[in-house]
């Protein structure tokens, strides 16, 4: 593919655009001011009782309370930090079954995580668990009555994301908390994407445990959190010291976890500000490339989802061809979750919406933050049509019909 991808498009900004903060972030310069000293001078073990210790323990305890504030938790006591939200939603979810032994079902969406989805496969097929995945229609949406037909006398947990990652639709999640809380159910919610975006009041909810993951606001990777509402019955994966409160053995990630906490204090001063620019700029974008391309749609609840995020696909060719020439032009995206990145298959979430092949084989997450700019948008609306156009040129229509129906 030799054409000239630069010519009339408006000037691309030098470092290149990053769109796929849905996979990770920039880590906030305020943070990494943040995190620095302990990574220097500031090296003790929080466990330890000389003052090295104690200054490394009362940072720890500061970044509890700032992740507790984000979070709208009654208590800080209610975070324990992990190394990020894949080790989260296997320590809420694994973490209750074994507290409840006696109870051998778990309740799901076809459209979470692979964290979460993986996970739930493991213990149906290697430990002999019982799962029910609720199915979703073609905006992304879960039937709260689906949810209630599946609850079950020996129901121990049911896990539900906040807003998915790769539609930015978003669950109904305290009506669906409600729901599992009349059948005596623990409510497990994973809200890596959600946290920093969207509004969250922990003590008022019917949440029992969230999940968090650092890279995802701007804080850095390694590092995340799980909220445990007080009294809810958890064992921990990772046994041997005393740390998190017996939860989570090993000694703290002080830089992460100092962080983390900075990043939450970032995100719950400037939430509501942030995603205001950040939607205008998604929609910016979206209706750009809806204008200017033919047969390409939006993915999911075009109004009941996340502000940064759009996805969007392109009948009749491949979204890895399209990510390519986006990379050539200095344009960071992705066709999904980072996690089934590098796979040939339709994205399950796109699939368990019912979207076709022929658009969800050429699907493209765009996802923003608070550094995207107003001349990386337009940069990346004037690129976009040329790529499909050119992939559309290469691969005619009637072909790609074609082989798309075989």
């Amino acid at each position: 593919m030799t054409f000239n991808l630069q010519d009339g498009l408006p000037p691309r900004p030098p470092e290149g655009i990053y769109l796929d903060n849905n996979a990770t972030t920039r880590v906030a310069p305020e943070v990494v001011e943040a995190m620095l000293p302990f990574l220097t001078g500031n090296y003790g073990n929080p466990s330890s009782m000389h003052a090295f210790g104690a200054e490394a323990g009362r940072a720890v305890d500061r970044a509890r309370v700032q992740t507790a504030a984000l979070l709208g938790a009654a208590l800080p006591a209610e975070i324990v930090f992990t190394a990020g939200g894949s080790e989260s939603d296997n320590l809420a979810i694994v973490g209750t079954l074994r507290a409840h032994p006696q109870k051998r079902h778990l309740v799901t969406t076809a459209v979470e995580h692979p964290a979460v989805l993986g996970l739930c496969r493991e213990l149906e097929s290697r430990q002999g668990y019982a799962v029910d995945y609720l199915p979703v229609d073609g905006r992304g949406h879960l039937d709260p009555d689906d949810l209630r037909h599946a609850l079950r006398p020996d129901t121990a947990v049911v896990s539900v994301m906040a807003a998915n990652n790769e539609t930015g639709v978003v669950f109904p999640i305290e009506e669906l908390g409600r729901i599992v809380k009349e059948h005596g159910a623990v409510f497990h919610v994973d809200a890596v994407q959600a946290v920093g975006k969207l509004p969250l009041d922990m003590s008022a909810s019917a949440v029992d445990l969230l999940s968090l993951s650092g890279h995802k606001l701007h804080a850095c990777k390694g590092v995340g959190a799980l909220y445990v509402r007080r009294g809810t019955k958890l064992r921990p994966l990772i046994a041997g010291g005393h740390q998190e409160r017996g939860r989570r053995a090993g000694t703290e990630n002080v830089p992460g976890i100092v962080a983390l906490g900075r990043a939450c204090e970032l995100a719950a001063a400037g939430r509501e500000a942030e995603q205001v620019a950040v939607r205008r700029l998604r929609d910016r974008l979206e209706r750009a490339v809806l204008d200017a391309v033919p047969d390409c749609r939006v993915n999911g609840d075009p109004d009941r989802r996340l502000p940064n995020t759009t996805n969007i696909s392109f009948d009749y060719i491949e979204g890895e061809g399209i990510l390519l020439l986006l990379d050539r032009a200095g344009i960071a995206a992705s066709s999904g979750s980072a996690c089934t990145s590098g796979s040939l298959e339709p994205s399950h979430v796109l699939k368990a919406m019912g979207v076709p092949f022929i658009a969800s084989h050429g699907s493209i997450r765009f996802s923003l933050s608070r550094y995207t700019t107003e001349e990386e948008i337009d940069y990346t609306a004037a690129a976009l049509p040329r790529i499909v156009e050119r992939l559309r040129a290469i691969t005619p229509f009637g072909k790609e019909r074609k082989t798309f129906g075989s």
